[in-house]
């Protein structure tokens, strides 16, 4: 059963339909269906940290270790379901006329979810790309073998994410840059608002005159200067916006 939250007057009176909304969500959505940090894993992975395997120079100097590792994070996720807050956003979607889902995580349960549009800011863990002619994969199965498999072109493919070291992609950090400036209110779901550009974004909304409203488990480097802070599980608070509007 969803929570009942107390929400400001403010918020209650922009949750309508033309207001325009731009959610910004990070691991802490995803954590609550169970996502892990990747962090101290045990046996072969404990003894390497993800800024040791997440980088490009890293699949240069090993590509089956780098590979394998994904292969073993995606196999974890692979049976992980979207929760209450995930698919509360797909309400968010179809309620306002302008709403744009900015996501710092790499781990596709929006897509699952059913959310359109979702601007992924550090790639997505169920693709992949060519290193060398920049070819996507959305699947390989059945296509290409070898580890890491090997592009038709002759490159290596990689996982389709953001490496440590790598800048996000232009077109996907000017848009969320734009659409925050533009938007009328903006959620900060489940990140911590320290990993930038991203955690720019509610700043930059901020100052374009937008409400901002924090969901999070507990204050973060951004609840000062937020208009609103919703503490708990956005599993439960997200729905439990939906309530107000539908």
């Amino acid at each position: 059963m969803n929570q009942e939250i107390s929400v400001s007057e403010k918020l209650k009176s922009l949750l309508s339909k033309g207001t325009k909304v731009v959610v910004l969500t990070g691991a802490g959505i995803s954590a609550e269906s169970g996502v892990p940090t990747f962090r101290g894993e045990e046996g072969l992975w404990k003894k390497f940290r993800p800024e040791e395997l997440a980088t490009f120079d890293a699949f240069m100097a090993n590509p089956e270790l780098v590979w394998e590792w994904y292969e073993y994070r995606r196999k974890i996720i692979e049976d992980i379901k979207p929760n209450p807050g995930h698919l509360a956003l797909i309400d968010f979607q179809n309620h306002f006329d302008k709403f744009d889902l900015i996501t710092q995580n790499v781990d596709g349960l929006h897509h699952q979810a059913g959310s359109e549009n979702v601007i992924e800011l550090h790639g997505n863990i169920r693709r992949n790309k060519c290193i060398q002619c920049g070819k996507k994969y959305e699947s390989l199965e059945g296509t290409i073998e070898g580890i890491p498999p090997k592009c038709p072109c002759g490159g290596n493919i990689r996982p389709d994410v953001v490496w440590f070291g790598e800048m996000l992609p232009q077109d996907a950090i000017n848009y969320s840059f734009a659409v925050s400036q533009d938007c009328d209110l903006f959620f900060s779901v489940g990140t911590s608002a320290v990993v930038h550009p991203a955690a720019s974004l509610p700043l930059i909304a901020k100052r374009g005159g937008a409400y901002v409203v924090e969901i999070n488990i507990s204050p973060t480097e951004i609840t000062h200067i937020v208009d609103e802070s919703l503490f708990g599980k956005s599993g439960e608070i997200l729905p439990s916006l939906v309530k107000l509007f539908k």
